[in-house]
């Protein structure tokens, strides 16, 4: 055998004598234990990771639904918004409508008023005219005897009306 040979050889021997001596101590458990340890280290990482996400999920449903709940409403504000706001239109219409009718209405008494205030002026100033003519008839063909035969009658036809 050559020395490349006893080389082989003793690594050999030299490799088992080592692996013995580290299973006699024991290193075998401490690496196991450090890699069980380093294991379960992981897993709860992974566990508290899958609850932050589950966590994240459920905030993620519950934001959504209330942004679809504030879309909701606002929707409901703006659709009795613009109901209010054509109630409100319709009201002012009708409003107008009838403040033009009584102004209407107003316009057309003034106007009435002021006919029958101007056919009133003509028959008063008509009879004034009538008067003041049958005046100077009166004074220009009655004497004193005509007179108070006049004078008589109508005080008679006033006793006979108040009667």
């Amino acid at each position: 055998m050559d020395a490349t040979g006893w080389a082989q050889i003793w690594s050999i021997v030299a490799l088992i004598l080592f692996l013995a001596l580290i299973f006699y101590i024991g290193a075998h458990k401490t690496i196991a234990k450090a890699l069980d340890d380093r294991s379960s280290k992981i897993a709860a990482e992974l566990d508290a990771a899958k609850r932050l996400r589950e966590e994240a999920e459920a905030l993620l449903a519950e934001y959504q639904r209330k942004r679809k709940d504030a879309e909701a409403e606002a929707g409901e504000i703006v659709a009795a918004a613009k109901r209010e706001a054509s109630a409100m239109a319709e009201d002012a219409r009708v409003k107008t409508e009838e403040y033009v009718a009584r102004r209407t209405a107003l316009s057309e008494q003034k106007i009435k008023a002021a006919e029958t205030d101007a056919v009133n002026a003509v028959r008063s100033a008509a009879v004034d005219l009538a008067v003041a003519a049958a005046e100077r008839l009166i004074t220009a063909k009655v004497d004193t005897a005509t007179d108070a035969t006049l004078f008589s009658n109508a005080v008679s036809e006033v006793k006979s009306r108040l009667n």
